[in-house]
This record gives structure tokens, C-alpha cells and sequence, in this order.
């Protein structure tokens, strides 16, 4: 009956790409199935009917993502959070008319939202609020996510991201020599740097290579470098590239390739690894969600993502102290992206620190295969 509810609406709704694909797929309901070949063609459905709140919650579903622009709001949100006024630079609308489409979505279930300090983000939720409608949600998000997105819309998102990513580089460049200083108001190497080694010991098969991303100081290069043959430190930031260098050169450390660029420059440059390293990396990242999909791409077969971040709090002073874009992450977001981008989630280990921050150290293997 539920499926009744969507084919229904979306005979109505077809006016995109987007729907025109979601109508055609195969639409899983509580272990019931419609294939849909064609428009006249409507398959034998569940015949236990479901109640009038049921069947309000699904139309309210299917009518917030029926709308053109709202389908691609929820493309745009596949990977990373933005907040009103940047999908209103992305779609090129009024204020008022966004958060109109962001209210529907909101009310159907399908976008929640998280305040980092002053600024009110929004999210797809990837977990219906009624448990029922989840599968047919996941179906939907499955069905947005392998269509294209406007190249428009691209071109504006890529700005965005971009204008995040330089006020962080920003940051650390003018903050570089104060870096460690700042870091330990939220958390010292000392707190949680001997839990990672031990991660990394427990961890690695081949021992080939390995690149850490963000290596900050580089108080995690003198490990990696007496564990694999060649390491690879990738930073964004000229300054603290600068500072990593100048401590590894101290320490006699020979095997590190020390280069200035983000996850783009090493996929053109083929930095395949058989350990990535992410060291309290990706709150200061604005897309954090890419990260570990071009993390995956760079991992050799077998290879291993080793992430060390904050959980989500609310502490909103880290903004401007520490240069952080997001106030933690939940574990279960990292998880999802790691799962999206092909890895399997591995061990996991939960620190509290008496200044109310908690750790999460996560790892994340890519599955064996014939290619790297």
C-alpha cells in the first residue's frame, strides 16, 4: 500500500531527471517490491493497508522530494552540511524562497540541521525519524546520488568550498608558530598520539608507504617513518608544511616527501598508500566528507585509513581559537562516508577529556583485491 502512495504522487511529480530515474527503480517497502517498466504499468501491491498517519508521513515524503529544486538540494547535501545562505549563493534564489524548500524537507523527514556556533547547517538525514519510511528514504537518496549534478550548481559548490578552504588556510599560515600552543587547549599529542601508534602497530599488512594528511608538526611523522619504506606529508598550509619540515629535519628523519597541496594534488600524482593518516584533520576541513572519499581512492588494496577527530560538541569557542570549521563530528557520519566510499569500518576507541572534549580514533580498511 505504501508503494501505491509514491507511484501515485510521483505520476504526478515526473518533471526531472531526478524523478523520472527514482520512478523507473526498484522501490524496496517492508520486504515489498514494484518494478515499474513503464509508465501504465503498476504491479500487485501489499493489500494490508497502512494507517492515516502512516500514509500522511509518506505522501509528505515523496511530495518534499517530487519538487525539482528540492531533489537537487538533497544531491547537494549528499556528502557535506551548508547553511541557507551558501545554498542560496548555490541555487541562486532568495533567502526566504530556500527556506521555504529547507522547512518541506525538514518536515518530510529527509534534511536535518546542527548549529556550529552562530550558523544553523543543514544535513540530509540519513535516518527517518519514522522507522518505517527508511528504507523507502535510502532508495531515494541511493537514486539522487547517481544522478548528475548541474554544472552550474557545480561550479557555484566548488566556490563555496573553496572560500572555506582559504579562510582555514588562512589560519594556520598566520597561526602556524602558535599551532601546538592552540591544539592543546582542545587536545595534546601526549592525549591520545601513544592510542594511534598503538592503532597503526595493530593495523598495517604492507608497509611499503604511507601519507599523512594535515601532518600538523609532524609529531606522527618520527613513527611512520621508522614503520614504512617512504612517507608522504600533504599540507595545504605553506607555513605549517614549513614548521613539519623544520621539527622532521631536527629529528633526522630521511624518508618523508614533504609536499604543499590537498587530496586533489595527490590523486593527479598517484600518492597510492598503504596507510593514510588523519590527525585531527577534518573538523578543520569545509568538506570533510570528500576527504574520506578521495582518502579511499589513494589506499592501496588492504590499505588503511587511521582517523583521529573530535566527536561533535558545543563548545563554539574552538572556532576562533583553533581555526576549527566544524564542532566535531558523530562517529556515525564518519562512518557513513567511510562505508559510501567502499572501506570497511574496523576498530574503534572513545577518549573523554576532562575539558568535556571526546576523541574518537577510527579505522577503516579497503578491501582486498586484484587491483590496487
Amino acid at each position: 500500500m505504501a508503494t501505491v502512495y509514491c507511484e501515485l504522487i510521483f505520476r504526478r511529480e515526473i518533471t526531472n531527471l531526478f524523478t523520472l530515474t527514482l520512478y523507473k527503480n526498484i522501490l524496496i517497502y517492508k520486504n515489498h517490491y514494484v518494478k515499474v517498466a513503464s509508465m501504465d504499468n503498476l504491479s500487485h501491491f501489499d493489500s494490508q493497508p497502512r494507517s492515516t498517519t502512516d500514509t500522511g508521513a509518506i505522501t509528505a515524503l515523496c511530495k518534499a522530494a517530487g519538487d525539482p529544486l528540492r531533489m537537487q538540494v538533497l544531491k547537494v547535501l549528499q556528502q557535506n552540511a551548508y547553511g541557507v545562505l551558501e545554498l542560496c549563493q548555490v541555487f541562486d534564489i532568495r533567502q526566504s524562497a530556500m527556506s521555504h524548500h529547507l522547512k518541506i524537507l525538514a518536515n518530510a523527514g529527509l534534511v536535518a540541521t546542527r548549529r556550529e556556533g552562530t550558523t544553523i547547517f543543514y544535513r540530509r538525514n540519513e535516518s527517518h525519524p519514522d522507522t518505517d519510511l527508511q528504507a523507502l528514504q535510502h532508495v531515494l537518496f541511493q537514486t539522487i546520488d547517481d544522478a548528475a549534478l548541474d554544472p552550474a550548481l557545480r561550479t557555484r559548490l566548488e566556490s563555496i568550498n573553496t572560500e572555506r578552504s582559504a579562510a582555514s588556510v588562512a589560519f594556520f599560515n598566520q597561526n602556524a608558530a602558535r599551532f601546538e600552543e592552540n591544539q592543546d587547549l582542545i587536545a595534546s599529542w601526549s592525549d591520545y598520539g601513544e592510542s594511534v601508534e598503538s592503532f597503526l602497530d595493530n593495523s598495517i599488512a604492507a608497509r611499503e608507504s604511507a601519507l599523512e594528511i594535515g601532518p600538523g608538526y609532524g609529531q606522527f611523522l618520527g613513527k611512520l617513518s621508522a614503520t614504512f619504506k617512504q612517507v608522504t606529508a600533504l599540507d595545504n598550509s605553506a607555513e605549517m608544511l614549513e614548521q613539519c619540515r623544520t621539527r622532521a629535519t631536527s629529528q633526522g628523519l630521511q624518508n618523508i616527501d614533504f609536499k604543499l597541496g590537498d587530496t586533489n594534488l595527490a590523486i593527479s600524482e598517484g600518492l597510492h598508500s598503504d596507510c593514510i593518516s588523519l590527525n585531527m584533520v577534518l573538523h578543520h576541513n569545509p568538506t570533510p566528507g570528500d576527504i574520506v572519499s578521495a582518502c579511499a581512492q589513494l589506499l592501496n588494496s588492504g590499505g588503511v585509513l587511521l582517523i583521529t577527530d573530535l566527536c561533535a560538541h558545543d563548545q563554539d569557542w574552538v572556532q576562533k581559537a583553533c581555526g576549527d570549521l566544524w564542532l566535531g563530528l558523530e562517529p556515525q557520519e564518519l562512518t557513513r562516508w567511510a562505508l559510501s566510499a567502499g572501506l570497511v569500518e574496523g576498530n574503534s576507541l572513545y577518549l573523554a577529556q576532562r575539558n568535556g572534549f571526546r576523541i574518537q580514533l577510527r579505522q577503516f580498511v579497503k578491501p582486498l583485491s586484484d587491483n590496487p
